[in-house]
């Protein structure tokens, strides 16, 4: 059925609903710590960005807190406002893996029409890049224009928008929420460095270049946020936890469920 397959591309939203349903069950107490994210991967089956798209699901409803270093733990529902649940937002890794296939594709284009009014706009918001404090709201604006102007270069105002309507998906609470985790200025220097491989690969008119800098910038930017908390040690020892917070994700039925469908998409995902 089409309304399957859609739920068994969005599998971080299951996960959400199993771990939140365990929660309010109380096999995870308030206070108790979770599995760790490498656990919780091995466990159903399906690939860690996955686990970790659901973990931030629940801490931005405000269900779980991420420590650094620490471990991950179940708080109380009503210390956080609550927010639209999972179902109504996509995931960022989700997010990111449908723009590699899309960006790249139109940079590898755009090293064959770009104009020199078109590399002039590119080159614009590289140099406001270079010259705005990150993570913030200004450096995401310029970050932007690179992007939407690299579209912008194939004269089509679909792809535009696309383009632009995709990364303002950035704004979406779970993104940001990652993004607190994982970017830093150190980061944005490196992205920084590989938008300009994007720019000088569509300057030389190199399609081939520009398809692979473009797609290796947006690769690496789902490893960004693919790093573990740091908690993996800490958090991993069985010792270490309660009866709760240590207890497997055993499945009830829908649970089992999940897991068949985890293992027979676990390839496509990677």
């Amino acid at each position: 059925m089409p309304l399957e397959a859609v739920e068994a591309r969005r599998l971080y939203r299951q996960v959400a609903d199993q771990l939140r349903n365990l929660i309010d069950s109380g096999e995870y107490a308030v206070g108790s710590r979770l599995p760790t994210e490498r656990e919780l991967a091995e466990q159903l089956k399906i690939s860690r960005p996955t686990v970790r798209e659901a973990l931030i699901a629940l801490e931005v409803e405000g269900r779980l807190r991420i420590r650094v270093g620490s471990g991950i733990y179940v708080i109380e529902p009503a210390a956080v406002a609550a927010i639209a649940p999972a179902s109504v937002i996509e995931g960022p890794f989700e997010l990111l893996r449908a723009r590699e296939f899309l960006e790249s594709a139109i940079a590898e284009e755009a090293a064959r029409v770009a104009t020199k009014d078109d590399v002039a706009r590119i080159d614009a918001s590289l140099v406001a890049m270079e010259n705005v404090e990150h993570p913030g709201e200004a450096s995401m604006v310029h970050d932007r224009a690179f992007h939407v102007a690299i579209a912008g270069s194939l004269g089509n105002a679909v792809l535009v928008r696309v383009v632009g309507e995709l990364f303002d998906q950035r704004l979406n609470p779970y993104f940001a929420q990652l993004a607190h985790y994982f970017e830093s200025p150190g980061t944005w220097r490196t992205a920084l460095d590989e938008h300009r491989a994007v720019r000088d690969a569509i300057t030389a008119h190199d399609p081939g270049a520009a398809r692979d800098a473009m797609r290796d910038h947006l690769a690496r930017s789902q490893e960004r946020f693919a790093q573990n908390f740091g908690a993996e040690t800490a958090a991993g020892s069985s010792s270490a936890r309660g009866r709760s917070a240590g207890s497997p994700v055993t499945p009830a039925k829908p649970e089992r469920a999940l897991k068949k469908r985890a293992k027979s998409g676990s390839a496509r995902r990677r």
